[in-house]
């Protein structure tokens, strides 16, 4: 059964205070583990040309954990880096020459991490989850996954496994009734990717026992991406047939009065918020996040989030159902994607910001910076920064990345107190001679 979790504080969906963060936050020294008792790249708007979301499609702390499991004869204790310092890593790459490679690119440099493909773009898990329910959407891709964890852990690499949630075509055309449908028929956007309903605890249990997996196996971390719903679903959410479950007008009604109603008088608005498409779509997303956070405590995992990072500059992107405050509360870890590619012309003042990524990132610094301050306990900011080149945008509005560009966003990043980070390319082929600590 899912339970849902604390109550919203809805009138941050209307106005946000802003207060300026005066102290960084860190989980230096942690160690984590994997103790069970019983994870776009995002950021191409569907307008866009993808630029590499799809590794398959664009292909060319305090105090040990106890009882840690055990693989061969090495034991997983992950320790957290003094900060995160990370690459995307595809299931492809691992297992060919490519991974030997980027192990050495880690060794020899102060990157100390890699974000693991485990439940990648289409919806496949990228390894053999045989005799398990998982068996028909896992791929051979990862064809030795407790070698891989032993190589890690012997070359003192921190992994993140990363699961893509609610963009997940397999599970679509398996199962329609989860997903979206247009005419009788799963509805895809204009790269031909479907998305599962993020108001369907089906969907939500289905994707973290998958995180459940990745955690057996030794991941100290769960990155869940693509929480959200498809971009521009406000234009489509009235045409397209889907369940809303819990979140449907009478029942989230119910519950909104329910948790106003609770609120002390004196801090409560003077009158409950009114419903809407946008208000329950941001209430599933973030039911979703705090569920799975609250399923994988018993794993001993740190859990993080990608969000927009548009969504830190507005009060709440209630089409696709992301609110950044609301979805900091129940994480350890945010990443916004911050890529300069992804912000329209003329955002932060900047004309063609891909041209800026210094100032894109010192900009979008200030706003999130700014929400977190508000929290009591913010989670650790971690942001995607951009190692590709973004071509489609079209002649004059975007620069070749190289090294220059790619320390302009860590210097931003380290000048903001932001001491992690990682890094997107989607072919995984990275620039070399990076100032990764300055």
């Amino acid at each position: 059964m899912i339970t849902l979790f604390a109550p919203l504080p809805y009138y941050l969906l209307a106005e946000q205070s802003r207060v300026v963060i005066n102290e960084e936050t860190g989980l230096d020294g942690k160690f984590v583990g994997n103790v069970p008792e019983n994870q776009e790249q995002e950021g191409y708007l569907e307008e866009q040309v993808a630029g590499g979301d799809n590794p398959d499609a664009n292909w060319p702390g305090d105090g040990e954990v106890e009882d840690q499991p055990e693989i061969g004869e090495v034991a997983l204790n992950f320790l957290y880096p003094d900060a995160v310092r990370g690459i995307y890593v595809t299931g492809n790459t691992v297992g060919v020459a490519r991974f030997n490679r980027l192990l050495e690119l880690v060794n020899s440099t102060d990157l100390n991490s890699m974000v693991i493909d485990i439940k990648e773009d289409l919806g496949y898990v990228t390894y053999r989850l045989k005799d398990t329910a998982f068996d028909d959407i896992s791929k051979n891709y990862i064809k030795d996954p407790h070698t891989m964890m032993e190589t890690l852990a012997e070359n003192n690499i921190y992994p993140i496994a990363r699961i893509v949630v609610f963009k997940d075509t397999v599970l679509a055309n398996k199962k329609p009734e989860y997903s979206f449908l247009s005419n009788g028929a799963v509805w895809k956007n204009n790269r031909n990717e479907a998305f599962v309903s993020p108001f369907l605890p089906e969907v939500w249990e289905y994707n973290v026992a998958i995180a459940k997996k990745a955690a057996e196996l030794g991941f100290p971390e769960v990155q869940f991406d693509y929480v959200r719903f498809p971009e521009g679903f406000e234009k489509r959410d009235r045409s397209l047939s889907y369940s809303m479950g819990n979140y449907s007008e009478e029942k989230l009604t119910e519950r909104i009065l329910r948790e106003w109603e609770a609120q002390p008088v004196e801090t409560r608005p003077l009158e409950p918020p009114a419903y809407s498409m946008g208000l329950a779509r941001v209430m599933a997303v973030t039911d979703f996040v705090a569920f799975a956070k609250k399923e994988l405590e018993p794993y001993g995992v740190l859990v993080s989030v990608d969000i927009f990072g548009y969504s830190a500059t507005i009060p709440a992107a209630t089409g696709i159902g992301q609110n950044f405050l609301e979805i900091s509360k129940h994480v350890d870890v945010i990443s916004s994607m911050i890529y300069p590619s992804h912000w329209g012309l003329g955002y932060f003042g900047i004309a063609k910001p891909d041209t800026e990524p210094y100032r894109v990132i010192q900009e979008y610094m200030k706003a999130e910076n700014e929400l977190l301050g508000q929290l009591e306990n913010p989670p650790v900011s971690r942001p995607w920064i951009q190692d590709f080149t973004a071509s489609w945008l079209g002649a004059g509005n975007f620069i070749k990345y190289g090294k220059a560009e790619v320390d302009a966003q860590i210097r931003a990043l380290h000048e903001a107190g932001i001491k992690e980070y990682l890094i997107w390319n989607a072919s995984n082929s990275y620039t070399p001679n990076i100032n990764h600590k300055p």
